[in-house]
């Protein structure tokens, strides 16, 4: 799977994006992922990318020339890709989200908005906006990277054992959360490990996980 990132600020990704499963997915070759500074498409001497509203009102609004312009570099990189843009009108993301666009392994490009927002055009050159939550955060790079990484996790090599993306909470979206998990030492502060899980019988500790789960 290819990713390309349309941003202001291509160096927010890089801190998340080079750690952990996310490197592990770029060293195995799970994933590639790329950056696409906006300014460099942007217009004039100044490199201009936002403008006044319309209208009147507070803040500026991401040209449409620069974003169209970036995306279309993109696709000509990758012509068959999905284009993502985050933002508080998509549709609610879900777990069931991430295991389709996962599954399909499509390239993604994902466009971040930054300032009050974009013009309302780029959204015909868009095929997916999504949304993470509401509330407002300052720009499209948090919700990317949200996505990115519930994505990227499920690729086939990425997680260590066959089955874990299986047994995680929100695998039906809208189910129960996973069951309570322990490790060493058996007690804590006199906090004790359930003594089902301590029992060995898989019968048992499966029956109580099923009964536990929030």
């Amino acid at each position: 799977m290819k990713i390309q990132v349309i941003t202001l600020f291509p160096e927010m990704f890089q801190g998340v994006m080079n750690t952990s499963m996310l490197w592990k997915a770029q060293n195995i070759g799970a994933v590639e992922i790329s950056y696409i500074n906006l300014r460099d498409f942007g217009l004039g001497p100044r490199k201009q990318v936002d403008d006044m509203v319309y209208g009147g009102g507070d803040g500026m609004l991401l040209k449409p020339e620069p974003v169209v312009a970036a995306i279309e570099h993109a696709k000509s990189i990758s012509p068959d890709a999905l284009v993502v843009l985050p933002t508080p009108r998509g549709q609610v993301y879900k777990q069931s989200d991430s295991k389709s666009l996962a599954m399909d392994a499509q390239d993604l490009i994902f466009v971040c908005a930054r300032y009050e927002g974009y013009d309302e055009r780029i959204t015909k050159f868009v095929d997916q906006q999504f949304c993470i939550g509401n509330y407002v955060l300052t720009g499209g790079e948090l919700p990317a990277m949200v996505i990115m990484d519930s994505i990227i996790r499920l690729l086939p090599g990425v997680l260590g054992g066959e089955t874990s993306a299986e047994k995680e909470s929100f695998q039906e979206d809208d189910v129960a959360i996973e069951h309570p998990q322990y490790t060493r030492p058996e007690e804590f502060r006199g906090m004790k490990v359930p003594e089902v899980l301590l029992s060995g019988n898989h019968a048992e500790i499966e029956k109580w996980r099923q009964e536990n789960k929030s």
